[in-house]
């Protein structure tokens, strides 16, 4: 049974219901993912509130969001350090179980301080209809969520009645660490050394400070232009750039040479094109990517290869395990 719990009176900058991890295998269709683009927060706050990690929360970059709860339910929220959300003007905890009542209402104070978007999972899970296979919202292709869009003031949110359960928090040392100046992971990419970059360019891409472009949103993070030398001067039927390929798949975190840009594919990416991917971000760091401040924070990739990306995966998953939470004292 589901019941109306929230009223959106400020939807912020860009709120949207996410999922995790997405509507997955459907690539070859034209659809990328979707879902959270911290998909580690997301998950810390459904475990915090009894759900399924990847039951439907809300994202939300953090300035300027508020609701009214229209029933007493249990909330969670997963916040960048600095983060100050108040229900009735009171602060609230982070990444624990925190009981709300039927009239109170939430906001959101924007702050300087590092990370972009906080994560609220409510009790039950919020409830929108499943597109296939997944209740994420794509902007690009208009479905998932709430009608396939950004939340807008006046929005009424259901979720699937459950009984509460005891309150429960995330310990510091398994919370995420936010900061300014990121290390991203990546393995080399098919359109690297040496058929694409040379040595020195990859050198370059592994040993930069890149600063995160303002231009930056679900679909890429940019980063500040850059020219490198590339190693075949003559791209052929490819295009008139040596970072110009024949169309081909584009991965998930993927990182294209568009020219002089590299962009890191956000979870409403493009599923193909014809831009060189000369590296990938795994998902272990993909979190990462999602907390970047557009227009202020700077960047360094880590080359890493396989095995350690799937030993920093364990990690990850350890972190957001819903074992992992204790109870509140």
């Amino acid at each position: 049974m589901t019941q109306t719990a929230m009223e959106v009176i400020d939807p912020g900058l860009q709120t949207t219901v996410q999922a995790w991890p997405g509507r997955i295998g459907l690539k070859a269709l034209g659809y990328f993912p979707s879902g959270p683009m911290d998909h580690l927060s997301l998950r810390a706050a459904n475990a915090l509130v009894g759900n399924p990690v990847g039951a439907p929360a809300l994202e939300v970059p953090k300035v300027g969001f508020s609701v009214a709860f229209l029933v007493d339910t249990q909330i969670a929220i997963a916040a960048p350090d600095g983060s100050e959300v108040l229900v009735n003007d009171t602060p609230v905890a982070m990444w624990e179980t925190v009981g709300v009542r039927a009239g109170d209402v939430l906001r959101t104070i924007g702050s300087a301080g590092a990370g972009f978007r906080l994560y609220l999972a409510i009790r039950g899970g919020f409830a929108v209809p499943e597109v296939y296979g997944s209740a994420a919202t794509s902007l690009v292709a208009g479905i998932g969520g709430v009608e396939g869009r950004a939340l807008v003031r006046g929005d009424l949110l259901a979720t699937h009645g459950a009984a509460p359960i005891a309150p429960r928090r995330l310990p510091a040392s398994m919370r995420p660490r936010f900061v300014t100046d990121w290390e991203i992971e990546i393995i080399q990419g098919p359109h690297a050394t040496p058929d694409y970059l040379t040595e020195e360019d990859w050198s370059d891409l592994v040993t930069r400070h890149w600063r995160v472009d303002l231009n930056s949103d679900r679909i890429g993070t940019r980063l500040n232009p850059h020219r490198f030398s590339w190693a075949r001067p003559d791209v052929g039927i490819a295009g008139g750039h040596p970072s110009n390929v024949l169309d081909d798949a584009y991965p998930v975190g993927g990182v294209l040479a568009n020219g002089d840009v590299l962009t890191i594919l956000g979870m409403d990416g493009n599923t193909s094109g014809g831009f060189a991917v000369v590296a990938t971000v795994p998902h272990c760091s993909l979190w990462k990517v999602g907390q970047m401040r557009p227009g202020r924070d700077t960047i360094r990739f880590r080359e890493i290869d396989y095995d350690e990306a799937l030993a920093l995966n364990k990690r990850v998953d350890f972190m957001v395990d819903p074992r992992r939470t204790v109870p509140v004292r």
